[in-house]
């Protein structure tokens, strides 16, 4: 029976986050490099890179790159020495958005297809595996039908997909609304975040339909209780968001996959973890105390009525109790049940009267008694807006919480079967790991009988466990002597030692970099022939590649400024008029509305800028048109694009 692996993926924001998150089970790591990576403030040098991976290839996990916006002709020289650097640091794997790079010299490194080639069809899949790449991540609004039918399409490359973290709520690649407004490309790693901002929505009659919501902010992504069904449909990677997460966000969700990944390989014998070790925590890990927005699955189980966080973008904390009484300098508090308790440094939050999210730290909190607290803000009270008797009170950030997760949290270790054998002329141990890598020591040595057998034993077995310094854990020890022979500790360490350090490097010797996958030949063609700004196409080599791969039409990038009038600044699958219940599929059936909703443009402004939505009913889109700021059209283009016929295509 063939054993396939499940892969947890990991975020790094550096590599002393990238190191925890092996420590708490992943399976791999995705980080930054130097440069041209989609998180463009989670940059990382090659000496940090190389130590993730040293530490990473212990456990047979891997270190992924990020080398993912698009670049300009320039750019590819630098991005191709990035590479063969990230190459020479131990990295396994580069995640790439670009086709250029596909046309330069890169390294044998192998390829993975960025969210950001935003892959919602079985064709571009299949496009992508074909073209070369060996992994490819997943559009995160794909359903488990249409990544059945992808993975019916796809069986060379692995699919992977996101299961927790932050959500783009446009199609990845497919959202140009902040270097429009702002001339920060998201596509080139400096998203703005205009999807956050407060907008008015107002319909073709001058309506209200939305005054000051974040109508375009959208819930947090929790796949927790679809992994099983995610694998079903051919997931085998499961990717957390989160470069610019924290150590105790990275340490605390990376810990909760991992249990429910253990689990379910507990229970599928075809399955297997994609690296070596066993994980146990020291803490009971919980994703609802890190940053979120509140849970959705998003769209794997069809359209949801609950993707919005219209009210904020901001983390409101779990509920925690409410206000009984506001003093001058204080306010006291009823918490929700007995096993809550406040810290001094805590962040709380309510909402105002205007349903705006308050925040707040508590420079001391005292107990009362029982349930009681009180509260004395850094802040002063008077200054809290509506803060007022029986008022929800939340907690968002748990400075006890901070603490245990501040502190060594989980151990990592491979077992180990030892065994200890008299020799002709001394003892000799074998460390066989759980992965079957095999090393031995030997040791010349005098045999003295033991005056007491039993105690000779059990100090030799205490002995050759002590792997504490390791990344081993003794999982059986076994003595095979012909006479009950005395051991002393000095022999016995020195032979762990040598044995656990022969056995690393038998380790360091079998891992080998996964291999970069070939192209099909003949090129495979690219599902279509024609390719607008939305492919996202910035240098004459990716121009050159598309074409070579029979593109006839191939229109350069948003960002080489050449669509100057209202376009599509973003496409989603989140649906303004859905979450409002004025979705004219929603009135189908419904007597005396059925006919009387139509899906006409809405307008959605804030601030000074304003925006069209339009419905594409029939995949069920949103479209959000506008168009390029004249501050931002009329900055000066590092390297102005200009695309030329190949030379494949040039005549004889």
């Amino acid at each position: 029976m063939t054993t396939e692996t499940l892969e947890l993926l990991a975020p790094a924001r550096d590599a002393d986050i990238g190191i925890e998150a092996v420590n708490h089970g992943a399976d791999a790591v995705y980080i930054g490099g130097p440069a041209f990576g989609a998180r463009d403030k989670a940059s990382n040098d090659m000496a940090d890179l190389e130590r993730l991976a040293a530490h990473a290839h212990r456990f047979h996990a891997r270190v992924y790159m990020t080398l993912n916006t698009i670049l300009r002709d320039d750019e590819l020289e630098p991005a191709r020495r990035i590479a063969r650097q990230a190459w020479d640091a131990g990295v396994d794997a580069l995640i790439v958005q670009d086709m250029g790079l596909l046309q330069i010299d890169l390294p044998p490194i192998q390829l993975h297809a960025s969210t950001q080639t935003d892959v919602r069809t079985p064709e571009k899949a299949r496009f992508l595996q074909d073209v070369g790449f060996s992994k490819i991540i997943l559009a995160r609004e794909l359903d488990l039908q249409q990544i059945e039918a992808i993975r019916a399409q796809v069986q060379r490359a692995t699919l992977e997909f996101f299961v927790h973290g932050a959500l783009c709520v446009a199609y990845s690649g497919q959202c140009f609304i902040s270097h429009a407004h702002t001339g920060r490309s998201a596509n080139r790693g400096n998203c703005s975040q205009e999807c956050r901002l407060p907008y008015t929505v107002t319909d073709a009659q001058g309506g209200v339909i939305a005054h000051e919501k974040h109508v375009l902010s959208i819930q947090d992504n929790d796949q927790s209780a679809n992994l099983a069904a995610l694998v079903d449909a051919g997931i085998r990677s499961f990717k957390i968001e989160g470069r610019y997460k924290d150590m105790g966000y990275v340490k605390n969700v990376t810990a909760h996959y991992r249990q429910l990944i253990d689990a379910l390989l507990e229970q599928r014998s075809g399955l297997r973890p994609a690296s070596s070790g066993r994980t146990t925590f020291l803490f009971t890990p919980d994703p609802q105390r890190n940053f979120n927005r509140g849970a959705t699955d998003y769209f794997v189980n069809g359209r949801r009525d609950d993707l919005g966080a219209f009210d904020s973008p901001k983390f409101a904390g779990a509920t925690i109790g409410v206000v009984t009484q506001v003093g001058a300098a204080s306010f006291d508090l009823e918490l929700a049940d007995d096993t809550l308790a406040l810290n001094n440094g805590d962040g709380l939050t309510y909402y105002d009267l205007h349903k705006d999210l308050i925040g707040l730290q508590a420079n001391t909190a005292q107990a009362l008694g029982g349930r009681a607290w009180r509260v004395m803000p850094n802040e002063a009270v008077d200054t809290l807006k509506d803060l007022r008797v029986d008022t929800a009170v939340h907690r968002n950030r748990d400075m006890a919480w901070e603490r245990l997760l501040a502190r060594p949290s989980a151990e990592r270790r491979i077992a180990l079967r030892v065994r200890l054998s008299d020799t002709a002329d001394g003892f000799a141990l074998t460390a066989t790991d759980a992965d079957g890598h095999v090393a031995q020591a030997r040791v010349v040595h005098a045999h003295q009988r033991a005056n007491d057998a039993g105690k000779a034993d059990a100090t030799i077995r205490e002995h050759l466990g002590k792997l504490g310094n390791t990344i081993f854990r003794a999982a059986d020890i076994h003595i095979q002597f012909g006479e009950p022979w005395f051991v002393p500790a000095s022999v016995a360490n020195a032979l762990r030692r040598q044995a656990v350090s022969a056995l690393e490097i038998a380790r360091a010797a079998a891992l080998t970099r996964p291999p970069r996958a070939a192209p099909v030949e003949p090129p495979a063609p690219y599902p279509g022939d024609a390719l607008s700004y939305l492919a996202n196409v910035y240098n004459q080599p990716a121009h050159d590649f598309y074409v070579e791969h029979g593109v006839r039409i191939v229109d350069a990038a948003y960002e080489s400024h050449e669509e100057l009038g209202d376009v599509s600044l973003m496409i989603t699958k989140h649906c303004v008029r859905w979450s409002m219940s004025l979705c004219p599929k929603q009135a189908k059936g419904v007597t005396g509305v059925q006919g009387t909703v139509r899906a006409e443009p809405l307008t959605m402004t804030s601030g000074g800028d304003t925006l069209t939505l339009r419905f594409d009913c029939k995949p069920c889109e949103m479209h959000v048109v506008g168009r390029i700021k004249r501050h931002v059209s009329g900055q000066v283009l590092q390297a102005p694009i200009r695309f030329y016929r190949s030379r494949s295509t040039q005549p004889a």
